[in-house]
């Protein structure tokens, strides 16, 4: 009988494309990443997911690979429509093929041999953990010197760290780099910074969003509809209509899925004066920075008294010192001494350590048995001025409840990755904050210990929580936990507390938050409802940097997204030779400013800081804004635009990238 003869190990296949785009993660960011690469950019992608625990039963809902290629599935069916439908921002998606979905535990030499990586143009890593990018990040650059990484971080200080030294490797191994690519070479970016200031800015009463573009700061604000028969202020220029069904109480908030009732980002004058009924956002300001403040020291060295000693010992320590002075002004007054000298009996007598006052005048008898009884008062005042002092360094490191009277805050549900940037931001904002988090041990605890922040410890589900985060009397609930059942959950029951309440969302799903907010808006027509997804916010940054730009920032306009980028004229014939007004594509972008700087001063890094002025009229760096429309662009100009996820990509596109599919 012969043995049974086991099989060879399966060697890792090599992948069958060659400048493609490598996307590795474990959560929602690398499937949106996907996604934008192949259906917006027309790229061909390779994604490395983990492998899905166990067996998935059919009930089960779709993760990992099941949910991605749903996802993608849903993606082609709306650009396909879009592009069916006449969308102005570029060809159609009809026909190519889906993204190839490999699985593997962890970024290791296989994965990526069979990924392809040694070919690919470019390798995104984008796990929830920062020391598997790095680990991945070492070993990309070791098989592919000159592959493009685009590395997800949260730790801003060692992103900046490992960028520098991945560029360095990439240097000495191919020394005939050019500098412009060894600037792309490394991009770190975090999706909880990219996310945060639209998430911040929905607790606001106001809707304005503000991007700093290399040295400016555009302001764009959220107008509603005007009345019947008025004409809509456009301001500087009209940046999006909103959804026909916004003001609609059973309306949704439009997605790329929504069709012509959705969001029109980029419209021109005859789509803005047909839009009767829309509410629009529209530029509204373009200034300069002012010096930014120093920030307020919250606690520790150099506390203010009011966050060691409490209101009622202060007030009590005051009414001491107020007697003291009275008492002597009454003994200078009817002893006819000098008022030094009254001082220091009256002090001698507040300690017990003057003589008895025998002998003499009835009055000062009289004052020195009201400044003994003054020093009696004067003992537990020191004592407890001591055990508040000796508190307040015991308790630096422990979390502080919300106060009795609090009232006009916002109600941040989650500290995580997302949550710890959202504090952040709002505290910059001068906005008190209230935080409920069921784990002691979360990210942002001490980030929200050192701001002095009240946290409630507690299960959100549970009754008791958000009552204890007083949010009866709150201005705004931001459920920003990565469960979408909790959010919803939090959000359902604080509306059944307070109707009114203004509530943010964080929804992965597009048609889960177009049902969740028909619902809200339904059951609470005058209450604002709003959902965000964090990785739709920041999927256009990382797919910007895989093909090697960077975008200057975005501004959510409902579940939509438009990026604020500066391009270079040259090379792009939608642009180049063009002037302004006809380099203006509706849906698609819009140029906004010009920088007048000579090549040569131009700052490669949007984020670097901006030398003055240089020229009259002029912005920060050499920017100006108010373009007259007959300008026409030469091949030199770099110019900051405004456009749609789409309209970059067919601006950035890589020469042959259509070709390919």
């Amino acid at each position: 009988m012969l043995g049974h003869v086991p099989p060879l190990p399966q060697q890792p296949q090599r992948s069958p494309f060659s400048g493609h785009m490598v996307v590795c993660g474990d959560d929602a960011l690398a499937q949106r990443l996907a996604v934008e690469l192949r259906y917006v950019y027309g790229e061909r992608v390779t994604l490395v997911l983990p492998p899905e625990p166990g067996t998935v039963r059919p009930e089960l809902p779709l993760t990992g690979r099941g949910r991605a290629a749903a996802l993608f599935g849903r993606m082609s069916s709306a650009m396909n429509r879009n592009a069916g439908s006449g969308s102005a921002d570029g060809d159609t998606n009809a026909g190519v093929e889906a993204v190839r979905i490999l699985q593997a535990a962890e970024p290791s030499d296989e994965a990526f041999e069979e990924a392809g990586v040694d070919s690919a143009a470019a390798l995104a890593l984008v796990y929830d953990d920062d020391e598997r990018n790095i680990r991945a990040a070492l070993t990309a650059r070791r098989l592919n010197p000159r592959v493009r990484l685009v590395i997800r971080l949260y730790n801003r200080k060692l992103g900046q760290h490992l960028e520098t030294l991945l560029d360095q490797a990439a240097a000495v191994a191919s020394p005939g780099l050019d500098q412009a690519a060894l600037d792309a070479s490394t991009t770190v970016l975090s999706d909880a910074d990219t996310a945060a200031p639209a998430l911040a800015a929905t607790a606001l009463a106001g809707s304005s969003k503000v991007i700093q573009a290399e040295g400016l700061l555009l302001r764009a604000a959220e107008r509603p509809p005007p009345p019947d028969g008025q004409a809509a202020d456009p301001g500087l220029c009209t940046l999006a209509l909103l959804s026909s069904t916004t003001h609609d109480p059973a309306g949704t908030e439009g997605s790329d899925s929504s069709g012509d009732e959705g969001p029109r980002l980029l419209p021109d004058q005859a789509q803005v004066a047909a839009a009767a009924g829309r509410g629009t956002i529209v530029l509204e300001a373009v200034s300069q920075p002012g010096p930014t403040a120093p920030g307020r020291r919250m606690g520790g060295r150099g506390a203010p008294l009011s966050q060691v000693f409490s209101r009622r010992l202060r007030w009590s320590a005051l009414g001491v010192g107020l007697a003291v002075l009275g008492l002597a002004v009454a003994s200078s007054f009817t002893t006819g001494d000098d008022p030094l000298h009254a001082t220091y009996l009256t002090l001698l007598d507040l300690f017990a350590m003057g003589d008895p006052a025998i002998g003499d005048p009835t009055a000062r008898q009289i004052i020195q048995l009201l400044s003994g009884v003054a020093g009696l008062m004067l003992l537990p005042l020191l004592v407890a001025g001591v055990l508040e002092a000796f508190g307040s360094l015991r308790t630096a490191s422990s979390l502080r409840r919300p106060p009795r009277g609090l009232s006009g805050h916002v109600v941040l549900l989650g500290l995580g990755k997302i949550g710890t940037r959202v504090l952040v931001q709002l505290r910059e904002l001068g906005i008190p904050v209230v935080c409920v988090e069921d784990d002691p041990d979360a990210r942002g605890i001490p980030v929200a210990r050192r701001l002095h922040v009240p946290v409630v410890i507690g299960d959100v589900t549970q009754e008791g929580v958000l009552e204890a985060a007083k949010i009866r009397r709150s201005r705004a609930l931001l459920a920003l936990t990565s469960i979408d059942t909790t959010n919803l959950e939090a959000a359902l029951y604080a509306r059944s507390v307070k109707p009114d309440l203004r509530v943010t969302l964080r929804l992965f799903d597009d048609e889960f938050a177009t049902a969740v907010y028909r619902t809200l808006r339904t059951a609470h027509p005058q209450a604002l409802t709003r959902s965000r997804s964090v990785s739709h916010l920041a999927a256009p940054s990382f797919a910007v940097a895989m093909m090697g730009r960077q975008i200057l920032g975005a501004v959510p306009v409902e579940r939509k997204v438009m990026l604020f980028a500066a391009v270079e004229v040259a090379g792009h014939p939608q642009l180049e030779g063009r002037t302004v007004e006809q380099a203006f594509r509706a849906g698609a972008w819009r140029v906004l400013a010009l920088d007048v700087a000579p090549p040569a001063d131009r700052r490669p890094d949007p984020a670097a800081p901006a030398p003055p002025p240089q020229a009259a009229g002029a912005g920060p760096g050499g920017l100006v804004w108010n373009l007259h429309p007959g300008y026409v662009l030469q091949p030199t100009d770099r110019v900051v635009i405004a456009a749609t996820r789409r309209g970059l990509a067919e601006l950035l596109r890589r020469r042959g990238s259509m070709a390919r599919r």
